[in-house]
């Protein structure tokens, strides 16, 4: 919507924007203080930063950068070479758990600042806009499509880790349209109807002692008085105090592979820019918008590594889905979900409340949200021939690629892995299916789909072009006859 809903319900759904963001803000430290040495006051203070990092960095998103309502989250592009340096040899000496977590997230903390130095430099300096410029709606389907793709073992793989709360969330999402076909009210706060409904259903099982003789896995996902957030955390906390942990170290190697995942994220992000502006009624964004956000995103992660929230950070995917769910694209509503995230990651009990919610149910709700932004890349193909056959080789090639490659090199990371910047950086690239996707998709394009105008029709680049110059606004009527007040599209709540 080009203009926000009223402010009662803009809060309602900016706080179901707040739900989404916790399921990477709290499943990222959640995987990775424990082995760093972390207990469970360690965990919930680094989420608590890395909560109050996304706050902070979508406010300045979305005043500075592309100024979509996109919402900037932790990005877990960054896992392999954090797990490196948790496992370096050097951090095993220290037999004392505290002593070790410290000295492990100064190392973190030092290759953070140097890949958010690089991804600042791609983005402000207009490194990043020279490559997306070249982009096409044909070059765009897979791009946006696999950034949802790519992020499928946060979905149902996730949810099986406690299918009897995971499943039903799953249910009760799928039911929403036909709750409410007419009516929106459902549709538009599923997040919390779901939530609500499903965490009080695990709630009851932990309760009534089912899960007491499972295993330990099983109880760590499914109950929800393990988390240990709300015994671990501060009443109040002020996460934004730098170097809290101490000054941080720095080593080329790992800061080599950090930048790589920043590479990773550069193409996330750019993926979950062009899905959320589809969504919010927008047009194409230009290269430099692009490139802007970027920058933002790079001094995002450059935060992390000050504040000590443990990984590099992205334009979230799931928020996007959501927005798509919602049908209500207005950068109020992702400030008022970044004013929550602020607040809650001060007062730091109330925020461990919401942040003890299953990540099975969290898993259940990304299964919907990266549906919306898979066909968010989709609906690009309409702006492409269909009946070219240099289209479909482009669109088909880069499909299978985008999974068939990540696929060996996972396969090799889990079971020829070897220690190494170098193989960290291969792995952590050509692991990532929307880079893979991406890249294949843009070198096919421009080499075999630009060659005379009947091949640039084919690839939609008449269309896509007048959406990419700096002196002129070029959006199309229909945006500008979207009606401001809500009530106009949806009937009365």
């Amino acid at each position: 919507m080009r203009c926000p809903p009223p402010w009662r319900e803009s809060v309602v759904l900016g706080f179901q924007h707040y739900i989404m963001t916790l399921g990477m803000t709290v499943l990222i430290p959640t995987v990775l203080v424990p082995e760093m040495g972390g207990g469970d006051a360690e965990k919930a203070k680094v989420i608590q930063c890395l909560l109050f990092v996304s706050g902070a960095s979508t406010f300045l998103q979305t005043w500075f950068g592309t100024r979509l309502p996109t919402v900037v989250v932790g990005s877990f592009s960054y896992i392999i070479p954090i797990m490196s340096i948790v496992h370096a040899k050097r951090y095993r000496t220290y037999t004392d758990p505290y002593e070790r977590f410290t000295h492990t997230i100064r190392g973190i903390q030092g290759a953070l600042i140097a890949s958010g130095c690089f991804h600042v430099v791609m983005g402000f300096l207009g490194l990043w806009r020279g490559a997306v410029r070249f982009l096409s709606p044909l070059s765009v389907v897979p791009y946006v499509t696999y950034t949802g793709i790519g992020l499928y073992h946060l979905g149902f793989p996730m949810l099986t880790n406690c299918v009897e709360v995971g499943l039903p969330a799953l249910i009760v999402m799928y039911l929403n349209p036909i709750i409410s076909p007419k009516r929106p009210i459902y549709d538009r706060f599923a997040v919390l109807f779901t939530t609500a409904i499903v965490w009080l259903f695990a709630q009851l099982l932990t309760s009534t002692g089912v899960y007491n003789n499972k295993s330990e896995s099983t109880q760590n996902s499914c109950r929800t008085d393990r988390s240990g957030l709300i015994s671990g955390s501060p009443w109040i906390y002020l996460p934004f105090m730098p170097f809290q942990w101490g000054r941080p170290t720095f080593d080329l190697g790992e800061a080599l592979a950090m930048i790589a995942a920043s590479f990773v994220s550069l193409f996330e992000s750019t993926g979950t820019f062009y899905a959320a502006a589809r969504y919010a009624s927008g047009t194409p964004v230009p290269p430099h918008v692009i490139s802007r956000g970027t920058g933002w995103v790079g001094v995002a992660t450059f935060l992390s590594g000050i504040t000590g929230s443990v990984t590099g950070c992205t334009a979230s995917v799931e928020n996007a889905g959501l927005m798509a769910l919602t049908r209500a694209g207005s950068r109020r509503i992702i400030q008022i979900s970044a004013g929550f995230m602020i607040f809650f990651s001060v007062f730091g009990k109330f925020g461990a409340i919401f942040a003890s919610i299953p990540l099975p149910i969290i898993a259940a709700l990304n299964c919907v949200f990266f549906g919306y932004v898979i066909s968010a890349g989709l609906d690009f193909l309409q702006f492409c021939n269909l009946n070219s056959f240099r289209t479909k080789f482009v669109l088909g090639f880069s499909f299978f690629l985008g999974i068939s490659i990540p696929q060996y090199f996972t396969e090799y990371y889990h079971v020829k892995h070897q220690v190494g910047w170098l193989n960290d950086m291969i792995c952590v690239i050509f692991m990532s299916h929307t880079t893979v996707a991406a890249f294949v998709a843009f070198v096919l394009d421009i080499t075999l789909s630009r060659d005379d105008e009947e091949a640039r029709k084919d690839c939609g680049l008449p269309w896509w072009e007048k959406f990419s110059v700096y002196s002129a606004d070029h959006r199309n009527d229909e945006f500008y006859k979207l009606p401001c007040k809500l009530n106009e599209l949806f009937p009365a709540l």
